[in-house]
């Protein structure tokens, strides 16, 4: 009798560690520099097989009221209505579904990025920078990513200060972390 197994890849959910995270943006301000913010409070998760190289179910909350650009006049007025809108829009989500393989390292993430109550198209660009068990603490399983994306404020109806050029349009997005997985 012969006895047939087959191997099967397994994908792992992973939770993005807030403490080697950070979500940031850059924008343009009345053409000197761009400004550069990013935001404290958000969760995130997906499913990976190393093996396959397969990444699923990718999610990120952030909580729009936690934005920071080291200027309190600037972070209250982002957070208002002419932007963010945070008491009416408490989050802006990313859920991505689609991902295509690039090479061993890098894929491309296509999912839905929902703002101001509005959903629109938005590729990340993502490398897996390493995974392994981490050299400290709880020697957790961690995997680190470098992610990369852009979009228009203006397609979600973002429209403050962008006809008279004081405030970019494109907002580029950076997303750095280790993910743990569970």
């Amino acid at each position: 009798m012969t006895v047939c197994s087959t191997v099967r890849a397994q994908d792992y959910q992973y939770e993005l560690d807030p403490e080697h995270t950070t979500i940031g943006f850059f924008v343009e301000h009345i053409g000197f520099a761009k400004v550069f913010g990013f935001f404290r409070e958000f969760v995130g998760s997906y499913k990976f097989d190393e093996e396959t190289g397969e990444v699923s179910s990718v999610i990120i909350n952030v909580e729009t009221d936690s934005v920071f650009t080291n200027h309190r006049r600037r972070d209250a007025h982002l957070r208002s209505a002419d932007f963010l809108n945070s008491r009416k829009f408490p989050s802006l989500i990313f859920s991505g579904e689609i991902i295509k393989v690039i090479n061993e390292e890098t894929f491309e993430i296509t999912g839905d990025l929902q703002l101001l109550g509005v959903e629109r198209p938005l590729t990340l660009v993502a490398t897996w920078n390493k995974s392994g068990v981490y050299p400290f603490g709880d020697k957790n399983y961690v995997m680190g990513v470098s992610a990369r994306g852009s979009f228009k404020r203006s397609d979600f109806g973002m429209n403050y200060s962008v006809e008279n050029g004081w405030v970019g349009d494109t907002v580029d997005i950076m997303i750095e972390f280790e993910a743990i997985r569970l």
